[in-house]
């Protein structure tokens, strides 16, 4: 009885302890809006954009149409989808932060088109090489100029179907 009693006043400490060290942290104010923002719709092949990476990749990247958004936090929001030359696809929930050339990950998609949610999803660095190139190329040639979001969700997707801007991202 003694150790459940025990346990029942660690718990709510460490809690606490959890929330303020999250408080704390650089990423808290993103960290707690972000954990509320909804999934989209699952992404359905009408709705893809090809994206324009790199010759050299096996895979055939897509963005999806309706999932698009730019956030008050500055923060473009999307679904990514990637097609291997066997047909597997790779679905994610993603989004970039222009200000400090981040991106997260907030979901993978399911086989059976739903979403699984990231338990642990932190910013990280768009690193200039080819296993992030798609991420580079929608950083410098879509979604962000000059380290800003681009403005509305409607110029992204415009920006999606007229095609690269020139840059590599690279």
């Amino acid at each position: 009885m003694r150790a459940w009693l025990a346990l029942g006043l660690v718990l709510p400490i460490a809690a606490c302890a959890q929330t303020r060290a999250l408080e704390g942290s650089p990423d808290a104010g993103a960290r707690g809006d972000e954990l509320q923002q909804p999934l989209p719709e699952f992404p359905k092949p009408a709705d893809y954009l090809p994206l324009q990476v790199s010759a050299t990749t096996p895979f055939k990247f897509f963005v999806d149409a309706k999932s698009v958004s730019v956030g008050k936090d500055g923060v473009v929001r999307y679904s990514l989808i990637a097609k291997s030359t066997e047909g597997a696809l790779n679905v994610s929930f993603e989004g970039i932060r222009c200000s400090s050339r981040q991106y997260r990950v907030y979901a993978y998609g399911r086989p059976d088109n739903t979403w699984s949610e990231m338990r642990i999803s932190q910013w990280q660095q768009i690193p200039p090489d080819a296993r992030n190139a798609h991420r580079a190329v929608l950083y410098s040639d879509y979604f962000c100029a000059a380290r800003m979001a681009i403005g509305t969700a409607e110029e992204a997707v415009g920006a999606l179907r007229r095609g690269p801007r020139g840059s590599s991202g690279l």
